[in-house]
């Protein structure tokens, strides 16, 4: 019962996320002239230069990557991505009809929205899903290069090059103050975010203490294709036991978490690593 609230209450948390996201972006920062960054800001630049729905260009460019985290990154973290765009598309049109003025300068209004943004993405990203494309993206060429060299790799650099691509689009599609506004909401909406997910774009360290480590690593190694580190170790208190360490990207982590939920008598930590050395 307790983890079924857990569940529901993620989900809540997820709508919650993606109404205060979509109200940012519609309320705040469109009127400013500032958009939205990943595949959301692709989409505004569409609407924009086409004059097709907004919200319907949301939820069509993150269709493929949508689908795409369903098949790569399995049901349940699909689910929760479907969930939070639905809610972020519907939010998009609600919010349309909403009369809100922010009687401030563009500057702070941008930096307020920017902020309520980020609030929104790290609740989705907090509690498991996700509601842009280029976060997916990310994800799957990073497991791609991880399966074929056996190395770990960090986001940041292709999540940098997409949102770059997307404000040198705006730069020359949209003017220049657009995408310099828009780069600001980037800047303050991943602090925030980065603030209350601990870098969820960095590379994750997990550390699982167990008596019986066997059946723990061949399950990640099936579901995750991880390899692990194990280490003989001795508590004060529970005597011998066994360190496992493997290292994850954050949407795997969730799959770790359910992995080790599996596994009774099992103590675990998750710490973020900026680098590896080989």
């Amino acid at each position: 019962m307790n983890k079924r609230f857990q569940e529901v209450l993620s989900y809540i948390f997820i709508i919650a996320g993606a109404l205060l996201a979509s109200f940012a972006v519609v309320c705040i920062l469109l009127p400013n002239d500032a958009i939205d960054y990943g595949t959301a800001g692709i989409a505004i630049i569409i609407s924009m230069k086409t004059g097709f729905n907004l919200s319907l260009c949301v939820f069509f460019v993150f269709l493929p990557f949508m689908v795409a985290g369903f098949a790569i990154l399995g049901m349940k973290f699909g689910i929760k991505a479907l969930v939070g765009s639905v809610v972020y598309t519907v939010g998009l049109e609600l919010f349309e009809w909403v009369h809100f003025e922010l009687n401030t300068e563009h500057f702070i209004a941008v930096a307020f929205g920017g902020a309520i943004l980020g609030a929104g993405l790290a609740l989705i990203l907090r509690h498991g899903g996700c509601i842009d494309g280029s976060e997916i993206f990310a994800n799957i060429v990073i497991k791609k290069l991880s399966d074929k060299t056996g190395k770990n790799f960090s986001m940041s650099w292709l999540l940098i090059a997409f949102n770059a691509g997307v404000y040198v689009t705006a730069f020359f599609l949209i003017n220049r103050n657009a995408a310099l506004l828009s780069l600001l909401v980037y800047v303050i909406a991943t602090a925030i975010i980065d603030h209350f997910t601990d870098h969820f774009e960095a590379i994750k360290e997990v550390t699982i203490i167990t008596k019986d480590p066997d059946v723990l690593v061949n399950e990640i190694k099936q579901k995750l294709n991880k390899t692990c580190t194990i280490m003989k170790s001795y508590g004060a208190i529970a005597g011998e036991n066994h360190t496992v360490i493997c290292y994850v990207n954050y949407f795997e982590l969730s799959k770790m978490k359910e992995i080790i939920a599996k596994n009774k008598g099992t103590f675990s930590t998750v710490s973020t690593i900026d680098e590896i050395l080989r």
